[in-house]
Protein backbone atom coordinates (compact mmCIF):
# COMPACT_ATOMS: atom_id res chain seq x y z
CA UNK A 1 0.00 0.00 0.00
CA UNK A 2 2.70 2.48 1.00
CA UNK A 3 4.62 1.97 -2.23
CA UNK A 4 1.72 3.54 -4.14
CA UNK A 5 2.72 6.88 -2.63
CA UNK A 6 6.42 6.45 -3.26
CA UNK A 7 7.15 5.27 0.29
CA UNK A 8 9.18 2.21 1.17
CA UNK A 9 8.52 1.98 4.87
CA UNK A 10 9.26 -1.45 6.26
CA UNK A 11 8.13 -2.54 9.71
CA UNK A 12 11.40 -1.74 11.46
CA UNK A 13 11.36 1.79 10.08
CA UNK A 14 7.73 2.21 11.17
CA UNK A 15 8.54 1.07 14.71
CA UNK A 16 11.57 3.38 14.84
CA UNK A 17 9.40 6.35 13.92
CA UNK A 18 6.39 5.50 16.07
CA UNK A 19 7.79 3.66 19.10
CA UNK A 20 11.11 5.40 19.62
CA UNK A 21 10.29 8.68 17.92
CA UNK A 22 7.30 10.96 18.25
CA UNK A 23 5.47 9.80 15.14
CA UNK A 24 6.45 10.70 11.61
CA UNK A 25 5.94 14.14 10.13
CA UNK A 26 4.34 14.06 6.70
CA UNK A 27 7.26 16.04 5.24
CA UNK A 28 9.97 14.04 7.01
CA UNK A 29 12.15 11.80 4.81
CA UNK A 30 12.34 8.16 5.76
CA UNK A 31 15.61 7.11 7.40
CA UNK A 32 17.64 4.85 5.14
CA UNK A 33 18.85 2.88 8.18
CA UNK A 34 16.44 3.21 11.13
CA UNK A 35 18.90 1.75 13.66
CA UNK A 36 21.65 4.18 12.68
CA UNK A 37 19.14 7.04 12.57
CA UNK A 38 18.08 6.41 16.16
CA UNK A 39 21.58 5.85 17.51
CA UNK A 40 22.86 8.95 15.73
CA UNK A 41 20.43 11.12 17.66
CA UNK A 42 22.33 10.28 20.84
CA UNK A 43 25.57 11.80 19.55
CA UNK A 44 26.66 15.34 20.30
CA UNK A 45 24.82 18.06 22.23
CA UNK A 46 21.08 18.60 22.07
CA UNK A 47 20.37 20.98 19.18
CA UNK A 48 17.44 22.43 21.11
CA UNK A 49 19.80 24.01 23.63
CA UNK A 50 20.77 26.67 21.09
CA UNK A 51 17.17 27.20 19.97
CA UNK A 52 15.20 27.16 23.22
CA UNK A 53 16.92 30.02 25.02
CA UNK A 54 15.00 30.02 28.29
CA UNK A 55 16.64 30.70 31.61
CA UNK A 56 15.91 30.59 35.32
CA UNK A 57 17.22 34.12 35.87
CA UNK A 58 14.65 35.55 33.48
CA UNK A 59 11.87 33.48 35.01
CA UNK A 60 12.65 34.60 38.55
CA UNK A 61 12.93 38.21 37.35
CA UNK A 62 9.45 37.92 35.82
CA UNK A 63 8.13 36.56 39.11
CA UNK A 64 9.65 39.46 41.04
CA UNK A 65 8.25 42.01 38.60
CA UNK A 66 4.75 40.56 38.81
CA UNK A 67 4.87 40.63 42.60
CA UNK A 68 6.04 44.24 42.64
CA UNK A 69 3.40 45.41 40.18
CA UNK A 70 0.18 43.95 41.49
CA UNK A 71 -2.38 44.11 38.69
CA UNK A 72 -5.97 45.01 39.43
CA UNK A 73 -7.13 41.66 38.01
CA UNK A 74 -4.50 39.75 40.00
CA UNK A 75 -3.04 38.12 36.89
CA UNK A 76 0.76 37.62 36.69
CA UNK A 77 1.21 39.27 33.29
CA UNK A 78 4.94 38.82 32.76
CA UNK A 79 4.99 35.20 33.88
CA UNK A 80 1.95 34.39 31.77
CA UNK A 81 3.51 35.89 28.64
CA UNK A 82 6.82 34.16 29.35
CA UNK A 83 5.11 30.80 29.79
CA UNK A 84 3.14 31.11 26.54
CA UNK A 85 6.26 32.08 24.60
CA UNK A 86 8.31 29.21 26.00
CA UNK A 87 5.51 26.66 25.66
CA UNK A 88 4.99 27.65 22.02
CA UNK A 89 8.72 27.26 21.31
CA UNK A 90 8.93 23.90 23.11
CA UNK A 91 5.82 22.66 21.32
CA UNK A 92 7.18 23.72 17.94
CA UNK A 93 10.41 21.86 18.64
CA UNK A 94 8.51 18.68 19.54
CA UNK A 95 6.74 18.84 16.18
CA UNK A 96 9.70 19.94 14.06
CA UNK A 97 12.69 18.25 15.71
CA UNK A 98 14.89 16.12 13.46
CA UNK A 99 15.85 14.06 16.55
CA UNK A 100 12.53 12.75 17.93
CA UNK A 101 14.09 9.83 19.83
CA UNK A 102 16.27 12.22 21.78
CA UNK A 103 13.30 14.50 22.38
CA UNK A 104 11.23 11.57 23.68
CA UNK A 105 14.03 10.86 26.14
CA UNK A 106 14.04 14.50 27.27
CA UNK A 107 10.38 14.34 28.23
CA UNK A 108 10.73 10.85 29.72
CA UNK A 109 13.36 12.16 32.13
CA UNK A 110 11.43 15.38 32.76
CA UNK A 111 8.53 13.19 33.89
CA UNK A 112 10.83 11.05 36.06
CA UNK A 113 12.02 14.24 37.78
CA UNK A 114 8.58 15.81 37.81
CA UNK A 115 7.83 19.38 38.67
CA UNK A 116 4.27 20.62 38.33
CA UNK A 117 2.56 23.81 37.27
CA UNK A 118 0.13 23.18 40.11
CA UNK A 119 2.70 25.24 42.01
CA UNK A 120 1.98 28.61 40.38
CA UNK A 121 5.53 30.09 40.49
CA UNK A 122 6.74 27.22 38.33
CA UNK A 123 5.10 28.70 35.24
CA UNK A 124 8.13 31.01 35.21
CA UNK A 125 10.67 28.18 35.52
CA UNK A 126 9.24 25.00 34.00
CA UNK A 127 10.84 25.14 30.58
CA UNK A 128 14.07 26.57 31.96
CA UNK A 129 14.17 23.52 34.23
CA UNK A 130 13.84 21.12 31.30
CA UNK A 131 16.47 22.97 29.29
CA UNK A 132 18.95 23.46 32.14
CA UNK A 133 18.60 20.35 34.31
CA UNK A 134 17.35 17.67 31.90
CA UNK A 135 18.48 18.29 28.30
CA UNK A 136 22.23 18.60 28.93
CA UNK A 137 22.31 15.20 30.69
CA UNK A 138 19.99 12.97 28.60
CA UNK A 139 22.98 11.16 27.10
CA UNK A 140 25.30 11.78 30.04
CA UNK A 141 25.54 10.36 33.56
CA UNK A 142 22.40 9.83 35.61
CA UNK A 143 24.14 11.13 38.74
CA UNK A 144 24.94 14.39 36.94
CA UNK A 145 21.29 14.83 35.98
CA UNK A 146 20.22 14.06 39.55
CA UNK A 147 22.56 16.72 40.92
CA UNK A 148 21.43 19.28 38.33
CA UNK A 149 17.81 18.58 39.25
CA UNK A 150 18.45 18.86 42.99
CA UNK A 151 20.14 22.25 42.55
CA UNK A 152 17.67 23.76 40.07
CA UNK A 153 15.43 26.60 41.30
CA UNK A 154 12.32 24.87 39.93
CA UNK A 155 12.87 21.69 41.96
CA UNK A 156 14.01 23.64 45.01
CA UNK A 157 10.69 25.50 44.92
CA UNK A 158 8.48 22.56 43.90
CA UNK A 159 9.58 20.28 46.74
CA UNK A 160 10.27 23.09 49.18
CA UNK A 161 13.97 22.53 49.82
CA UNK A 162 14.52 26.24 49.23
CA UNK A 163 12.82 26.93 52.58
CA UNK A 164 14.27 24.00 54.54
CA UNK A 165 16.32 25.24 57.49
CA UNK A 166 18.33 23.28 60.00
CA UNK A 167 16.65 23.72 63.41
CA UNK A 168 20.06 23.98 65.12
CA UNK A 169 21.58 26.26 62.46
CA UNK A 170 22.05 29.98 63.20
CA UNK A 171 19.01 30.79 61.03
CA UNK A 172 16.95 28.03 62.65
CA UNK A 173 17.72 29.20 66.17
CA UNK A 174 16.88 32.77 65.19
CA UNK A 175 13.62 32.09 63.34
CA UNK A 176 12.36 28.87 64.91
CA UNK A 177 11.88 27.38 61.44
CA UNK A 178 12.94 23.83 60.68
CA UNK A 179 13.33 21.00 58.21
CA UNK A 180 11.22 20.39 55.15
CA UNK A 181 11.59 16.73 54.16
CA UNK A 182 9.72 16.81 50.85
CA UNK A 183 12.68 16.71 48.49
CA UNK A 184 14.68 14.25 50.58
CA UNK A 185 11.73 11.84 50.69
CA UNK A 186 10.89 12.07 46.98
CA UNK A 187 14.54 11.83 45.99
CA UNK A 188 14.87 8.52 47.83
CA UNK A 189 11.46 7.12 46.90
CA UNK A 190 10.99 8.37 43.35
CA UNK A 191 14.19 9.74 41.88
CA UNK A 192 16.69 7.12 43.00
CA UNK A 193 16.66 3.89 45.03
CA UNK A 194 12.92 3.44 45.66
CA UNK A 195 11.04 2.04 48.63
CA UNK A 196 12.33 -1.50 48.09
CA UNK A 197 15.87 -0.40 48.97
CA UNK A 198 14.95 -0.41 52.64
CA UNK A 199 15.55 3.15 53.75
CA UNK A 200 13.84 4.39 56.91
CA UNK A 201 12.16 7.58 58.08
CA UNK A 202 15.37 8.31 59.96
CA UNK A 203 17.25 8.20 56.65
CA UNK A 204 14.79 10.70 55.17
CA UNK A 205 15.27 13.07 58.11
CA UNK A 206 19.06 12.76 57.99
CA UNK A 207 19.09 13.38 54.24
CA UNK A 208 16.82 16.42 54.64
CA UNK A 209 19.16 17.78 57.32
CA UNK A 210 22.15 17.26 55.02
CA UNK A 211 20.44 19.30 52.29
CA UNK A 212 19.48 22.26 54.47
CA UNK A 213 20.86 25.50 53.11
CA UNK A 214 20.39 24.31 49.51
CA UNK A 215 18.30 27.18 48.19
CA UNK A 216 18.11 29.92 45.55
CA UNK A 217 19.94 33.16 44.90
CA UNK A 218 16.87 34.93 43.59
CA UNK A 219 18.80 37.93 42.31
CA UNK A 220 21.10 35.75 40.20
CA UNK A 221 18.42 33.16 39.37
CA UNK A 222 20.50 30.17 40.36
CA UNK A 223 21.31 27.68 43.10
CA UNK A 224 22.96 28.98 46.26
CA UNK A 225 24.17 27.29 49.44
CA UNK A 226 23.50 29.26 52.62
CA UNK A 227 25.74 27.99 55.45
CA UNK A 228 23.74 29.84 58.14
CA UNK A 229 20.70 27.69 57.28
CA UNK A 230 22.62 24.41 57.25
CA UNK A 231 22.12 21.89 60.06
CA UNK A 232 25.47 21.27 61.75
CA UNK A 233 26.91 17.83 62.39
CA UNK A 234 27.63 14.58 60.59
CA UNK A 235 24.66 12.81 59.00
CA UNK A 236 24.18 9.04 58.57
CA UNK A 237 22.12 7.89 55.58
CA UNK A 238 21.65 4.18 54.90
CA UNK A 239 24.69 3.46 57.05
CA UNK A 240 26.98 5.94 55.27
CA UNK A 241 28.40 9.00 57.04
CA UNK A 242 28.45 12.43 55.42
CA UNK A 243 30.20 15.50 56.77
CA UNK A 244 28.24 18.71 57.20
CA UNK A 245 28.38 21.25 54.40
CA UNK A 246 27.46 21.52 50.75
CA UNK A 247 29.99 18.87 49.72
CA UNK A 248 28.30 16.32 51.98
CA UNK A 249 25.01 16.76 50.11
CA UNK A 250 26.76 16.45 46.76
CA UNK A 251 28.47 13.24 47.89
CA UNK A 252 25.17 11.75 49.07
CA UNK A 253 23.41 12.56 45.81
CA UNK A 254 26.24 11.10 43.75
CA UNK A 255 26.16 7.91 45.82
CA UNK A 256 22.38 7.59 45.40
CA UNK A 257 22.72 8.32 41.70
CA UNK A 258 25.09 5.39 41.22
CA UNK A 259 23.39 2.93 43.58
CA UNK A 260 22.51 -0.50 42.07
CA UNK A 261 18.91 -0.09 43.25
CA UNK A 262 18.71 3.21 41.35
CA UNK A 263 19.99 1.54 38.18
CA UNK A 264 17.43 -1.25 38.52
CA UNK A 265 14.64 1.23 39.07
CA UNK A 266 15.39 3.51 36.14
CA UNK A 267 16.05 0.48 33.91
CA UNK A 268 12.54 -0.76 34.69
CA UNK A 269 11.09 2.65 33.91
CA UNK A 270 12.90 2.87 30.57
CA UNK A 271 11.74 -0.61 29.63
CA UNK A 272 8.17 0.18 30.68
CA UNK A 273 8.14 3.33 28.58
CA UNK A 274 9.66 1.88 25.43
CA UNK A 275 8.71 -1.81 25.47
CA UNK A 276 5.57 -2.74 27.40
CA UNK A 277 3.58 -1.90 30.53
CA UNK A 278 4.98 -5.14 32.02
CA UNK A 279 8.41 -5.31 30.39
CA UNK A 280 10.35 -8.59 30.11
CA UNK A 281 12.62 -9.04 33.16
CA UNK A 282 15.61 -9.89 30.95
CA UNK A 283 15.23 -6.54 29.16
CA UNK A 284 15.22 -4.68 32.47
CA UNK A 285 18.22 -6.67 33.66
CA UNK A 286 20.17 -5.87 30.49
CA UNK A 287 19.60 -2.11 30.76
CA UNK A 288 20.47 -2.18 34.47
CA UNK A 289 23.68 -4.08 33.71
CA UNK A 290 24.73 -1.48 31.15
CA UNK A 291 24.05 1.31 33.62
CA UNK A 292 26.12 -0.49 36.26
CA UNK A 293 29.00 -1.24 33.91
CA UNK A 294 29.17 2.33 32.54
CA UNK A 295 28.69 4.25 35.77
CA UNK A 296 25.18 5.33 34.89
CA UNK A 297 25.76 6.39 31.27
CA UNK A 298 22.26 7.17 29.97
CA UNK A 299 23.44 7.31 26.37
CA UNK A 300 24.81 3.77 26.68
CA UNK A 301 21.56 2.65 28.32
CA UNK A 302 19.54 4.14 25.46
CA UNK A 303 21.73 2.39 22.90
CA UNK A 304 21.29 -0.87 24.79
CA UNK A 305 17.54 -0.36 24.66
CA UNK A 306 17.71 -0.08 20.87
CA UNK A 307 19.45 -3.46 20.70
CA UNK A 308 16.74 -5.30 22.65
CA UNK A 309 14.56 -7.47 20.36
CA UNK A 310 11.56 -6.94 22.67
CA UNK A 311 11.67 -3.20 22.04
CA UNK A 312 10.92 -3.73 18.36
CA UNK A 313 7.70 -5.68 18.77
CA UNK A 314 4.87 -3.64 17.32
CA UNK A 315 1.95 -1.85 18.98
CA UNK A 316 2.67 -2.80 22.57
CA UNK A 317 1.92 0.57 24.21
CA UNK A 318 -1.05 2.94 24.37
CA UNK A 319 0.01 6.49 23.67
CA UNK A 320 -0.49 8.87 26.55
CA UNK A 321 -2.51 12.00 25.71
CA UNK A 322 0.74 13.98 25.44
CA UNK A 323 2.29 11.43 23.06
CA UNK A 324 -0.92 11.23 21.08
CA UNK A 325 -1.26 15.00 20.66
CA UNK A 326 2.35 15.40 19.50
CA UNK A 327 2.07 12.47 17.08
CA UNK A 328 -1.17 13.82 15.60
CA UNK A 329 0.27 17.28 15.06
CA UNK A 330 3.38 15.77 13.47
CA UNK A 331 1.27 13.58 11.17
CA UNK A 332 -0.84 16.52 10.02
CA UNK A 333 2.31 18.68 9.69
CA UNK A 334 0.28 21.85 10.00
CA UNK A 335 1.85 25.25 9.32
CA UNK A 336 3.01 26.90 12.52
CA UNK A 337 0.35 29.60 12.33
CA UNK A 338 -2.50 27.05 12.27
CA UNK A 339 -1.26 24.67 14.98
CA UNK A 340 -3.23 24.55 18.21
CA UNK A 341 -1.45 25.56 21.43
CA UNK A 342 -0.04 22.28 22.76
CA UNK A 343 -0.72 22.91 26.49
CA UNK A 344 -4.34 23.58 25.63
CA UNK A 345 -4.55 20.34 23.66
CA UNK A 346 -3.02 18.16 26.36
CA UNK A 347 -5.28 19.72 28.99
CA UNK A 348 -8.32 18.97 26.83
CA UNK A 349 -7.15 15.37 26.43
CA UNK A 350 -6.70 14.84 30.17
CA UNK A 351 -2.93 15.22 30.65
CA UNK A 352 -2.08 18.89 31.09
CA UNK A 353 1.53 19.43 30.11
CA UNK A 354 3.96 19.67 33.04
CA UNK A 355 1.08 19.48 35.51
CA UNK A 356 1.25 16.02 37.06
CA UNK A 357 -0.88 15.85 40.20
CA UNK A 358 1.84 14.23 42.34
CA UNK A 359 5.67 14.14 42.41
CA UNK A 360 5.71 10.64 40.86
CA UNK A 361 4.75 12.15 37.50
CA UNK A 362 2.30 10.90 34.92
CA UNK A 363 1.66 7.16 34.81
CA UNK A 364 2.91 5.46 31.65
CA UNK A 365 0.55 2.50 31.34
CA UNK A 366 -2.62 1.71 29.44
CA UNK A 367 -4.57 1.30 32.67
CA UNK A 368 -4.18 5.02 33.31
CA UNK A 369 -5.20 6.19 29.83
CA UNK A 370 -7.49 3.48 28.41
CA UNK A 371 -10.61 4.83 30.07
CA UNK A 372 -13.47 5.23 27.59
CA UNK A 373 -14.08 8.87 28.47
CA UNK A 374 -10.45 9.78 27.87
CA UNK A 375 -10.40 7.95 24.53
CA UNK A 376 -13.61 9.74 23.57
CA UNK A 377 -11.85 13.04 24.20
CA UNK A 378 -9.26 12.03 21.61
CA UNK A 379 -11.96 11.21 19.08
CA UNK A 380 -13.68 14.54 19.68
CA UNK A 381 -10.43 16.46 19.36
CA UNK A 382 -9.50 14.59 16.18
CA UNK A 383 -12.61 16.03 14.51
CA UNK A 384 -11.65 19.55 15.54
CA UNK A 385 -7.99 19.34 14.50
CA UNK A 386 -8.82 17.62 11.20
CA UNK A 387 -10.65 20.80 10.21
CA UNK A 388 -7.28 22.58 10.16
CA UNK A 389 -5.74 20.18 7.64
CA UNK A 390 -7.22 21.76 4.52
CA UNK A 391 -6.90 19.59 1.41
CA UNK A 392 -4.46 17.06 2.84
CA UNK A 393 -4.98 13.57 1.37
CA UNK A 394 -6.11 11.28 4.23
CA UNK A 395 -4.80 8.05 2.69
CA UNK A 396 -1.42 9.57 1.93
CA UNK A 397 -1.30 11.00 5.45
CA UNK A 398 -2.16 7.62 6.97
CA UNK A 399 0.45 5.77 4.96
CA UNK A 400 3.11 8.39 5.63
CA UNK A 401 2.44 8.30 9.37
CA UNK A 402 1.95 4.57 9.90
CA UNK A 403 3.27 2.70 6.86
CA UNK A 404 2.81 -1.05 7.42
CA UNK A 405 1.21 -0.39 10.82
CA UNK A 406 -1.89 0.84 9.00
CA UNK A 407 -4.48 -1.94 9.06
CA UNK A 408 -6.64 -2.87 6.08
CA UNK A 409 -9.85 -2.16 7.98
CA UNK A 410 -8.76 1.37 8.89
CA UNK A 411 -7.57 2.05 5.34
CA UNK A 412 -10.93 0.92 3.98
CA UNK A 413 -12.78 3.14 6.47
CA UNK A 414 -10.73 6.13 5.35
CA UNK A 415 -11.60 5.51 1.69
CA UNK A 416 -15.29 5.25 2.50
CA UNK A 417 -15.40 8.43 4.58
CA UNK A 418 -17.77 11.13 3.39
CA UNK A 419 -15.13 13.88 3.45
CA UNK A 420 -11.43 14.54 3.88
CA UNK A 421 -12.09 15.92 7.36
CA UNK A 422 -14.03 12.82 8.37
CA UNK A 423 -11.31 10.56 6.99
CA UNK A 424 -8.53 12.40 8.84
CA UNK A 425 -10.55 12.29 12.03
CA UNK A 426 -11.03 8.54 11.58
CA UNK A 427 -7.28 8.15 11.13
CA UNK A 428 -6.46 10.05 14.31
CA UNK A 429 -9.11 8.09 16.22
CA UNK A 430 -7.99 4.70 14.90
CA UNK A 431 -6.54 1.94 17.11
CA UNK A 432 -3.31 2.08 15.12
CA UNK A 433 -2.86 5.76 15.87
CA UNK A 434 -3.72 5.35 19.55
CA UNK A 435 -0.83 2.89 19.98
CA UNK A 436 2.89 2.98 19.56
Amino acid sequence: MAARYGLQMDMRTAVALVRFGLGRRASEPLPADPDAWLAGQLDGPDAALSRLATGSAGGLAALRADRREKRADGQPQRVRELFRTEAAAAGAWLIETPAPFRERLVWFWANHFTISLRRTPLHALAFAYVNEAIRPHVTGRFADMLLAVARHPAMLLYLDNAVSIGPHSPAGRLTGRGLNENFARECLELHTIGRDAGYSQADVTEFAALLTGWSIDRAEGRFAFFPRRHEPGTRVILGRRYAAGEDGGIAALRWLGTHPATYRRIAAQLARHFIADSPPPDAVARIAAVLHDTGGDLGAASRALLRLPAAWQTMRKLRTPFDYAVAALRALDLPAETRPFLPGVTRRLGQPWLTAPLPDGWVDTAAAWGDGELLLRRADWSIAVAARAGTRDPIATAEAALGPLLGAGTAQALRRAASRREALALLLASPEFFGR
